[in-house]
């Protein structure tokens, strides 16, 4: 059974989920937050799957929860619910430790699917719309061009595990990766696994942020 925490200021919104939720087998909310600050506190407490996570709540917004939730250390796996015209927020959340996110208006099957993503370990996002989603938030910052503090991880992986690092980070599929490096998707796998323990990333959001801040990858012009 995969449990999930609604947060979110809009009751009806909160019903709408959880309606959703207790009509899909496997799955059940076991709360409800109406802002962030009772999202970390109730993410402790019922220890959930999943945090469904709007951005904009009084107090305590989204993405200061999400970082509370995610350093805490719990089990609890943040999904972001933002709309398209918070493209910062999204970035800035991700960065916080959230999983992927989804907008607001997402038919239902998309966002049963993304939770069951999120439970699992995987990351929400398809990896091409997270490079789109990079590229729009970097293309206004400083190119890091590689001067970023060095992480042990890199050192750790081995020439083959860095080109999928570079490949996570250029938006490739695993499939694109197994086609373009002339391996096995199953080899692939297993490549991405060790490199997101390498480099402690939770999942492949956090290796496409990794690649960006270390130089790996850089914004399309």
């Amino acid at each position: 059974m995969t449990t999930v925490l609604i947060a979110d200021d809009q009751p009806l919104q909160r019903l709408g989920f959880r309606m959703l939720l207790e009509g899909t087998p496997g799955m059940t909310a076991v709360g409800e937050a109406a802002n962030g600050a009772e999202a970390v506190r109730m993410a402790a407490d019922l220890r959930p799957d999943v945090v469904l996570m709007d951005v904009r709540m009084p107090g305590t917004d989204g993405i200061e929860a999400t970082r509370r939730i995610t350093e805490a250390g719990g089990r609890a796996r943040v999904l972001i619910l933002t709309t398209f015209d918070l493209d910062e927020y999204v970035y800035a959340g991700l960065r916080a430790g959230a999983s992927g996110f989804l907008l607001k208006d997402a038919r239902p099957e998309e966002l049963l699917a993304g939770i069951r993503a999120v439970a699992t370990g995987d990351a929400v996002v398809a990896p091409s719309l997270t490079r789109r989603l990079m590229d729009a938030y970097t293309r206004d910052q400083p190119d890091p061009g590689g001067a970023a503090p060095a992480h042990p991880g890199l050192a750790a992986l081995s020439d083959r595990e860095h080109e999928v690092l570079v490949a996570i980070g250029q938006g490739w599929t695993n499939t694109e990766i197994a086609d373009r490096l002339v391996l096995t998707e199953s080899t692939v796998k297993k490549h991405v696994g060790r490199v997101l323990a390498k480099i402690g990333a939770r999942d492949r959001i956090q290796a496409v942020i990794f690649a960006y801040d270390h130089g790996l990858v850089h914004p399309a012009a």
